[in-house]
């Protein structure tokens, strides 16, 4: 069953910022939000957390500047994902504009698996061009401690950039950025692997200026990469503090200016996309999933090469490629999510707290994406397998607020040591790598840790909404001024319930319920994505007011996102 909550707001607040112009179900919102005034509403770029303030990143600028001065060889390894992506594109663009000798390298992750593994070392040093001087590692590295260990074998200095959450042991590298590692004052915990690159070409750009190659108005501009910032920022679905929320409003207000990347309005056009009315729904929904289409099915180099070229020809022909990719990996999704749900309809997913799912034929660059689906259907942390190599499974995992699943995975290996080779993520998200013949125990295993540490009532799905809008309210201005706003994880886009008569409802390409709604006399066009299943004729409805702008018509629409059944 799933129930509607409204949110709490200071009623004083919402008056204030309402009579300062916005619009009362906007002001409404944000109140819930804890903003208190207009002004904390505009982010600008001054108000950025310091370089400064982030552990160690003088020591990388150093290391960088020097390795410049010397002319040494760089090579960045990058994660196989639209953070990844971005982060490379701008360590690449950003370090090359700095008088630095860089290349790029990402592991296919089928042959690989993930990070910087002493397999990708040695493929680093027998490269072409010869063994690099400097590893730098973007989105990934803070867990690869046989990988950097094999570098120092090889006399390869590595500099790691990271975000992800630190294990018991880091690697031995010559320098670790990352503002989760112990000892790390960075305000902003949250930041993006591409926001971490971001910082350190900062700090790299400041240090070169001491040693007088450039100065304020000859030095390279690095604000040109906040889109490429913006997008993996939003792609990577971090937590969006004010500082992470500044980086995507700068971002995007460039985007909507022509200040973009050739790639980046490559992928808006194929996207069907005007970049001159960028909001972070379109980063996210609409750009971010044609990047990670090439990591998911191929390798996330045809994604990276989009972003670094500086030919829109060239952009466009790669933009396509991501386009069909993209078109194939909703196909494979489709059949993947139909196969775990024949599955699910036989189980009492009620009466567990976890979900587990393995199918020997199921792609494993798009389990994650699997996972995430049933994990919205059931309400439960789910880890979704696939065959991996050698006697091997990989898992992706998505979960639930509450329910920290990096934190679970821990639990899985105190309790069970030789259950697990390998796992690393977030609170929402987690991958792990094990033998194919640990995966009934750790089914067991990930239940009872669950158990363990996470309270039940957690698993029943209570859906937050900011409360009930009066139909004159739905209007275009109100999603203009809702889409003004830069919203994400842990600071939601406003979700609204009302109750409605249904006066139509239809099936769509077979997976998307069409419907028209009546509030209070007024009709609206509504969509229920990757529903299948009709709603009663009067129905309590949570959604989000849009605009859908198919065919170049700017129409409202209501997109459905929860039902109080």
């Amino acid at each position: 069953m799933t129930v509607f909550s409204t949110r709490d707001f200071d009623h004083a607040t919402a008056r204030r910022l309402a009579a300062e112009g916005m619009p009362a179900a906007l002001a409404r919102a944000l109140a819930a939000r804890g903003i208190e005034s207009l002004a904390e509403t505009r982010l600008p770029l001054d108000g950025l957390a310091p370089p400064s303030a982030l552990s160690h990143v003088q020591d990388a600028a150093t290391l960088l500047a020097d390795a410049i001065d010397a002319d040494s060889r760089l090579l960045i390894v990058a994660d196989y994902d639209c953070d990844g992506a971005t982060a490379c594109a701008i360590g690449v663009r950003g370090l090359r504009a700095m008088g630095a000798r860089v290349d790029y390298l990402v592991p296919n992750r089928f042959e690989y698996g993930y990070g910087l593994t002493p397999e990708i070392v040695d493929l680093a040093g027998h490269g072409s061009n010869g063994p690099p001087n400097l590893l730098i590692t973007v989105d990934n590295g803070i867990a690869s401690v046989e990988g950097v260990a094999r570098a120092n074998e090889l006399g390869i200095s590595v500099l790691v950039t990271d975000h992800h959450l630190p294990g018991a042991v880091l690697p031995a590298a010559a320098c670790i950025v990352n503002p989760n590692q112990a000892g790390c004052g960075f305000p902003s915990k949250h930041l993006a692997g591409v926001g971490v690159m971001f910082y350190v070409l900062l700090a790299l750009r400041a240090e070169l200026r001491t040693r007088g190659r450039f100065d304020v108005a000859t030095q390279p501009r690095l604000d040109h990469l906040l889109d490429l910032v913006a997008l993996g920022t939003v792609a990577d679905v971090v937590k969006l503090d004010r500082n992470n929320r500044i980086l995507i409003t700068q971002g995007l207000r460039r985007i909507r200016q022509g200040q973009l990347r050739p790639g980046i309005a490559a992928l808006f056009q194929i996207a069907g996309k005007d970049a001159r009315l960028a909001s972070a729904r379109d980063l996210g929904f609409a750009i971010g999933p044609r990047i990670n289409a090439a990591g998911r099915l191929t390798d996330m180099t045809i994604g990276i090469e989009c972003l670094i070229t500086d030919s829109f020809e060239r952009a466009i022909e790669l933009a396509r490629q991501l386009d069909q990719l993209n078109r194939d990996r909703r196909d494979i999704e489709s059949d993947m999510q139909l196969d775990a749900l024949a599955v699910l309809d036989d189980a009492d997913v009620a009466s567990r707290n976890t979900i587990c799912l393995y199918n020997a034929d199921w792609h494993q660059g798009v389990i994650g994406l699997v996972a995430s689906r049933i994990k919205e259907k059931y309400h439960r942390p789910t880890i979704a397998f696939a065959r991996a190599s050698d006697g091997e499974l990989r898992g992706s995992g998505r979960s639930i607020e509450g329910v920290h699943l990096r934190d679970t995975l821990d639990l899985v290996t105190k309790r069970a040591p030789l259950l697990v080779h390998r796992f690393g993520g977030h609170a929402m998200a987690a991958g792990l790598t094990m033998p194919t013949s640990s995966y009934d125990a750790f089914v067991s295993a990930f239940e009872d840790a669950t158990r363990a540490s996470c309270d039940r009532t957690l698993f029943e799905r209570t859906i937050t909404t900011d409360g009930a809008l009066a139909a004159n309210e739905v209007v275009l201005s109100l999603i203009e001024a809702i889409d003004s706003h830069v919203w994400g994880q842990g600071f939601p886009a406003p979700l609204f319930d009302n109750e409605f008569v249904v006066v139509e409802q239809r099936l769509v390409k077979d997976r998307h319920l069409k419907l028209v709604l009546d509030l209070d006399g007024r009709l609206f066009n509504a969509v229920w994505f990757s529903r299948t299943e009709q709603v009663p004729r009067t129905v309590r409805l949570a959604y989000r007011p849009v605009v859908d702008d198919y065919m170049g018509e700017r129409r409202l629409q209501l997109v459905i996102e929860h039902a109080a059944l």
